[in-house]
């Protein structure tokens, strides 16, 4: 592995536009709008995503906007790492949350055929607070991995 001058150098992470209430993060961070996920690193767009959901909004977006997250799903697909960070647990989803017409059963189902066909990693992370935390974690690590990547391709 090469010695990278880069390599020191925090991540700026964009967050895209159409977010409601963005996570924050302790780097320096841009609004614009991203074609797939919620979150990325400048310069990475079309390489890392990532998609955050409540839970409530997993229900809603699995049912009645299924077509249009199923569509988020396929464009996330097409980058190299591309993840959905929930704010809940596993056992959470068992619950469906008031008013949804969704099973928890089809939820799940949903998940993990989507997370095979699409490629796409499924964090759970219980709630809002760890969700901001691996999501910034994720960010880190694709950030790092791509700066060896390119130190080693300049060797």
């Amino acid at each position: 592995m090469a010695n990278n001058p880069k390599s020191n150098i925090p991540p700026i992470i964009v967050i895209d536009s159409r977010e409601q209430l963005p996570y924050r993060f302790p780097y320096e961070t841009i609004t614009a709008k991203l074609d797939s996920g919620d979150y990325s690193v400048k310069g990475m767009e079309t390489r890392a995503a990532i998609e955050r959901k409540t839970k409530s909004d997993l229900f809603s977006s699995i049912g009645n906007g299924r077509a249009r997250f199923e569509r988020e799903m396929e464009r996330l697909s097409q980058l190299e790492y591309a993840a959905l960070v929930i704010e809940a647990s596993l056992q959470d989803l068992f619950t469906a949350p008031p008013y949804s017409a969704m099973t928890p059963t089809a939820v799940i189902n949903t998940l993990l055929a989507w997370s095979i066909r699409y490629g796409i990693y499924v964090w759970f992370a219980g709630n809002r607070e760890a969700g901001e935390k691996i999501t910034m974690r994720i960010l880190e690590k694709c950030w790092k991995e791509y700066q060896i990547e390119e130190a080693d391709e300049k060797e």
